[in-house]
């Protein structure tokens, strides 16, 4: 049986289906030999010169550790690690979103890695993009074209007031074929636990999305941008119906962070919890599963100076409703540091509303063993004094589960298990799915090296 696997667009499957829906006549109509049919042509007129493909090339960096027995013959000055550059050429899409000064929205992993950056317009004119900002962890980078003119923008909707069922059309350039529309619904909201971005609330739906498609447009009847494409799940990374887009308003929050300050600077609420389940609900008396559980408030943090308890659970952000934990943390994230937040509260059956400030991310000191009990005894912040991004572990207990298992004072943990680890928010989210075998990713001095612990 194969197995199905989630996918950053990257692997080459050719998959041809046919599907056949029936569309309310009065959404878009087209006279043909004298009778009216539903179409989208007329949408797809206008919306289409938005979308555009971008070609990347580049070079991807890689070490490989030289075995000890050279440094045995050459002697200890000889290099530990090999470091070889391995070019690469990439394919994917974007949107335009500001035309006057030629803007365009993509995924992070479309333009990773990219020394140089061509973007195709919908009527043949190419041009040289300019790299404003990215942000790995919600897999969202802003391009800028260079001298280019006449230029079509897409329109926003309110990805808040989506619904499953509503109608989906995703336009991009898969398997580099051209621009392509395929239509479908969305199939559901709020997807998380995806482990393909630290920062998750994706949208799903079932219009075709294939390699090539990422950083493409998701748009509504009315093409209005609805979310970015960005992901599917399928086997060996072919279409079966099941594709992933990063809303358009956490998008649009993001975007405004890297133009105002170059890059996304995230804020941390403070609180730890999860999904309302029904048998919570019922054990707290309340009548609803739609919200954010509180399980834990973390001392010194904005959560904790406006007085939030565990137990609360969180069910709006700024008037808009949150439905999940990984919604709160979107919406969190989407707001960025130093911004105040109205939060909407159910407390013992009654409804309460808090304001927060929001703290910047790499202000948080945090205990490991709220994370993992392997990593107790060890204490971690943010390594914000260095250009390395990481969590320094900033002291470790003599004779403690993270001393026994390895752990060292300085030790700067840039990664887990395969997925990369810029702060204790990055952390933390890696760890909520309680992975049996934790694979860290430390360096430690000039040396980088994996600590495994089972």
């Amino acid at each position: 049986m194969k197995k199905k696997a989630l996918s950053l667009l990257g692997a080459l499957v050719l998959t041809f289906s046919i599907s056949f829906i029936a569309l309310p006549a009065a959404v878009f109509s087209v006279a043909v030999y004298g009778d009216s049919l539903p179409s989208l042509a007329p949408m797809l007129e206008s919306v289409s010169p938005a979308v555009v493909s971008i070609s990347v090339e580049g070079s991807h960096t890689s070490k490989q550790r030289l075995p000890e027995s050279f440094r045995f013959f050459f002697g200890p000055n000889f290099p530990s690690e090999r470091i070889e550059e391995r070019p690469f050429r990439g394919l994917g899409s974007g949107v335009i979103v500001d035309a006057d000064k030629g803007y365009v929205i993509t995924n992070h992993h479309v333009i990773d890695g990219a020394k140089k950056i061509s973007v195709q317009l919908y009527d043949g004119r190419e041009y040289d993009a300019q790299l404003i900002g990215s942000d790995s962890l919600s897999d969202v980078a802003l391009l800028k074209l260079e001298k280019a003119k006449n230029l079509t923008k897409i329109e926003f909707a309110n990805s808040d007031t989506l619904r499953v069922g509503d109608f989906a059309i995703a336009i991009g350039n898969p398997f580099g074929l051209g621009q392509t529309v395929t239509l479908g619904i969305i199939s559901a909201l709020g997807r998380s636990g995806l482990n393909l971005e630290n920062v998750e609330n994706f949208i799903q739906t079932d219009a075709a999305i294939n390699s090539g498609n990422s950083g493409g447009a998701l748009v509504n009847l009315n093409g209005e941008l609805i979310g970015i494409n960005t992901a599917i799940m399928g086997p060996n990374g072919g279409n079966v119906g099941i594709g992933f887009a990063i809303p358009v308003n956490m998008t649009k929050g993001l975007i405004e962070q890297i133009l105002e300050f170059g890059e996304v600077i995230r804020g941390v609420l403070g609180v730890k919890g999860g999904e309302l389940t029904t048998e919570l609900a019922e054990t707290f008396g309340y009548k609803t599963t739609h919200g954010a559980f509180v399980s834990e408030v973390l001392p010194n943090t904005a959560a904790d100076k406006a007085n939030i308890k565990a137990g609360d659970i969180i069910v709006s952000v700024n008037g808009k409703t949150i439905r999940t934990f990984s919604e709160l943390r979107a919406k969190i994230t989407t707001l960025g540091a130093g911004k105040e937040a109205t939060l909407g509260l159910i407390r013992d059956g009654k409804d309460l509303t808090v304001s927060v400030i929001l703290k910047k991310e790499d202000s948080v000191k945090a205990k490991a063993e709220t994370f993992h009990e392997a990593l107790t005894g060890a204490e971690l912040e943010d390594n914000s004094e260095s250009k390395v991004k990481g969590v320094r572990v900033s002291s470790v207990e003599k004779e403690s589960i993270a001393a026994r298992y390895g752990l060292k004072k300085g030790d700067i943990i840039v990664g887990l298990n395969r997925q990369a680890v810029h702060s204790i928010g990055d952390l933390e989210r890696l760890l909520e799915v309680k992975p049996n075998i934790l694979a860290l990713n430390i360096k430690r001095g000039d040396s980088t090296m994996y600590l495994v612990i089972r």
